[in-house]
């Protein structure tokens, strides 16, 4: 019987890619019992599993112009460049309510994975763990927090930053918790593959008490690679369904233009209307549902 693991790639704006992704499959009605997320992947699990129809477009893109949502400001607020007390706190929870009832209540599981910034290892917390460890936003929010321009979550005696850090792409994960196959968001085009990191000098000084955060950012890119090479040699096995843009638009992880972030939401619903029917062979099955 096999089972079938959504896996959702990060890149801050870039993941309103996701986005639209994520929304072609709610207005299908597919729903895939086995979500597995970081940084903006998480962000973006979070409304599909709740059922809220264009509530992502709505937080990522209506109020990308909003003057807390990112920016250098932020940093004297909030040490970050992103407004966390803008989008984790009002938007979710009086902007643009996020409905927790829903998101708790559907049966299937979400993964989302941080950064321990001690061990530098993924750390991952599956939502029912948030009932009692406190709201899953802080948890999301956790995951999405980028070194150098956002300040750490502290759960518990962890310390963690974005997942994206130590595990990217988390393909190894899903197929660890059982997963044959594997529907694969990715917010780079094909062919990407990240370089090494220019800036471990700058990592062992501001974050020298935490080696292993230092050695998770020097060794990210290897493993990024390694992580992507995996997903699309189970693509070229038919164990994995990989959308990721189809088309090049100027969108960085900080792009504040509404417009181009219209274009990739949009390309990423067309990328995945395009392998639509695969993924509905994988998601109807009575085994997809186990």
């Amino acid at each position: 019987m096999e089972r079938v693991g959504l896996v959702l790639e990060g890149g801050g704006m870039r993941g309103v890619y996701t986005g639209g992704a994520l929304e072609c499959f709610l207005e299908h009605g597919i729903r895939v019992p086995y979500v597995i997320g970081v940084s903006a992947g998480a962000c973006n699990a979070a409304s599909y599993i709740s059922g809220q129809k264009g509530r992502n477009k709505t937080v990522t893109i209506d109020y990308v112009s909003h003057p807390r949502y990112v920016g250098v400001r932020n940093l004297f607020r909030e040490k970050s460049i992103f407004g966390w007390s803008l989008i984790f706190d009002e938007l979710p929870n009086k902007l643009v309510p996020f409905d927790y009832d829903s998101f708790y209540r559907d049966p299937g599981s979400l993964w989302v994975g941080m950064t321990d910034a001690v061990s530098g290892q993924a750390f991952y917390m599956e939502k029912r763990e948030t009932e009692q460890a406190g709201n899953i936003l802080d948890i999301i929010r956790a995951s999405s927090s980028l070194p150098f321009v956002s300040p750490p979550v502290l759960a518990g005696d962890r310390v963690l930053f974005d997942g994206g850090i130590s595990d990217p792409i988390p393909v190894g994960k899903s197929m660890a918790d059982g997963n044959d196959l594997h529907i694969i968001i990715s917010t780079k085009p094909a062919g990407y593959r990240k370089t090494p990191f220019k800036h471990g000098w700058l990592a062992r000084r501001m974050y020298g008490k935490y080696p292993g955060l230092v050695d998770a950012l020097e060794n990210r890119y290897q493993v990024y690679n390694q992580s992507m090479e995996l997903a699309e040699e189970l693509e070229r096995q038919g164990k994995a369904v990989l959308i990721r843009p189809s088309a090049h638009i100027e969108v960085g992880r900080m792009t504040k233009d509404p417009v181009k972030l219209t274009e990739l939401y949009e390309l990423g619903y067309r990328d995945a209307e395009a392998r639509l029917a695969r993924v509905k062979t994988w998601t109807e099955t009575p085994a997809a549902l186990a």
